[in-house]
């Protein structure tokens, strides 16, 4: 049977408990478990796909195109397994899918109330995964703090759920914070009675407390938190503050997290966990030969979660490269023809960042200008591309205003434009391309070379494409589609000849960036970056 693993938070947002969920479930992956992660968000929108990165960080897509919380971006780096829709639902959706059901008369005439019928369709989302014969071990994060008035449906499911399957085959894990006082000079484990006194009057007695912390907890600690909470002494778990999120699973496995959870599960930890290659990347990581700067170019770079895959897959290919990647976030409303020399002069390579809207557009534009004209490395992704593709058009081409759509629909040459399938379209909703998309390379190209193949799939979330009746024209001027859509003949991949390093792809390599595959577009846009500061 399958063994379900719940993670709440209490006392404040933010402590981690998608790194401890991911942490956790690396380990028990590494002693041969087969394990995912899912997220239940609290919030109403049905999914993050419309909300502003300044409000929740960036949306993270899944391969069968769901549009999802950050979490699952952590959870398919540190796994290194594929996430889907059923990994992340939100209160939107539950209350959607009950209101649908309501309105086909599923419930008969009942009174539909948040007892039993939303708390049934929680309980249905969270067997989802486990009753798919695919996993031994589902750990479901819950978002949000214990308290929080949209917690409580969630939190009154885990009990009944709990309830239902026997206490052997689940647990909690509760993640709170011990906080420093500076004046008394001490830790406080006041929070944390208060946070688990909160769990027990939902009927919820968790099984470990992950103590997030800045200093060591000694045993006395330990021995008082397990006293007033109701838990087990080595179920008393430290957390402390690590220099990198990668760091963590090593440190749960010297809290022996691991073993504590397996346990509880009566489930056999005989096997030793493997985690040499992951150590390896840690060693890599933590000693690197060399390093670059990269300035990433975008509109939401005051919030660096807006970008979390980009800077994680910068982590893993400096890793790679053994080469710190010093990432220089500079906001593309900034740029002008005036600066734009002075603010990129210092940087090895420039990533210039995908995005919606016209903010910012024009000051990407003048780095793409400044990076073709002077050979450094260059690399853009989704909308970078397309701004890749605009600049060529406009300095390269003579095409005077050359624009996307999206940004003029007057535009006298929409050199990125919405294909008119997804014109057709556009009342039902789906004028995005979202997920795993197939591409073809061209043999002989930089970026088939950089694959070592020519078939491969990436992920997408963008409406615009490159405007296949310019093609000819960029491709006599030297910039060359190297990778192509074999369903719909779109343009996937643009590179140009006489550059070193300047490749654009109208997907979201970053996506698929983890600890155990960097992203060989990521690991070669550093090397190329690394040559270019030797050179420099």
């Amino acid at each position: 049977m399958t063994k379900y693993i719940f993670v709440t938070g209490g006392v404040t947002s933010s402590l981690g408990k998608g790194i401890i969920s991911a942490s956790l479930a690396k380990l028990l992956q590494s002693r041969g478990y087969r394990v995912t992660i899912q997220k239940f968000d609290p919030y109403i929108n049905i999914d993050p796909g419309t909300l502003n990165p300044y409000e929740h960080g960036e949306c993270y897509v899944t391969e069968d195109g769901a549009e999802t919380d950050l979490d699952l971006g952590h959870y398919e780096r540190f796994l290194n397994t594929p996430t889907s829709q059923a990994n992340n639902i939100t209160t939107g959706r539950i209350y959607q899918n009950v209101i649908n059901k309501e309105r086909e008369g599923a419930f008969l005439g009942k009174t539909v109330q948040v007892v039993p019928h939303i708390t049934d369709e929680i309980k249905r989302n969270i067997r989802i995964l486990g009753e798919s014969g695919n996993y031994d071990i589902v750990i479901t994060e819950l978002g949000g703090t214990v308290g929080d008035i949209e917690s409580l449906p969630y939190i009154e499911a885990v009990r009944q759920f709990r309830w239902e399957i026997g206490s052997s085959n689940s647990l909690v894990i509760h993640l709170t914070l011990i906080p420093f006082l500076a004046a008394a000079g001490e830790l406080k484990t006041k929070p944390t009675q208060h946070s688990v006194k909160m769990l027990l009057e939902y009927g919820i007695q968790p099984d470990i407390l992950v103590c997030r912390t800045e200093h060591p907890i000694n045993q006395d600690i330990r021995k008082k938190i397990a006293l007033f909470c109701n838990v087990n002494i080595n179920a008393v778990i430290e957390s402390i503050d690590a220099s990198t999120i990668y760091d963590v699973p090593l440190l749960m496995l010297k809290e022996q997290l691991d073993k504590t959870v397996l346990t509880k599960l009566k489930l056999s930890h005989s096997t030793e966990p493997d985690l040499e290659s992951w150590k390896d990347f840690l060693g890599r990581l933590k000693n690197p030969t060399s390093e670059v700067r990269i300035a990433l170019v975008g509109k939401y770079v005051e919030l660096p979660d807006a970008y979390k895959s980009i800077t994680e897959s910068f982590i893993h290919a400096g890793s790679k490269n053994e080469c710190k990647v010093r990432v220089e976030y500079i906001p593309s409303e900034q740029l002008t023809p005036a600066n734009a020399v002075e603010r990129l002069r210092n940087v090895h390579g420039v990533l210039v960042a995908p995005g919606f809207g016209e903010r910012g557009f024009e000051g990407k534009i003048e780095a793409i200008r400044y990076v073709r004209e002077n050979n450094i490395p260059f690399f853009g992704i989704c909308l970078g591309m397309q701004c890749a593709v605009v600049e060529f058009g406009r300095n390269v081409l003579g095409l005077k205003n050359a624009n996307s759509t999206e940004m003029n629909e007057n535009t006298p040459h929409p050199v990125i434009a919405m294909m008119e399938e997804q014109k057709k379209i556009k009342n039902k909703g789906g004028t995005m391309r979202l997920g795993a998309y197939a591409c073809e390379l061209k043999k002989g190209s930089k970026a088939a070379a950089i694959y070592g193949k020519t078939h491969i799939s990436e992920r997408h979330r963008h409406r615009y494409e490159f405007n296949n009746k310019y093609l000819k024209q960029y491709e006599e001027a030297g910039m060359i589609p190297s990778g192509i859509n074999p369903d719909n003949n779109l343009v996937e991949v643009i590179e140009l000849k006489k550059h070193p390093f300047f490749v654009g792809g109208q997907f979201h390599p970053e996506l698929k960036s983890t600890v155990a595959n960097p992203h060989p577009l990521f690991v070669n846009f550093v090397a190329a970056s690394l040559e270019y500061a030797r050179r420099k």
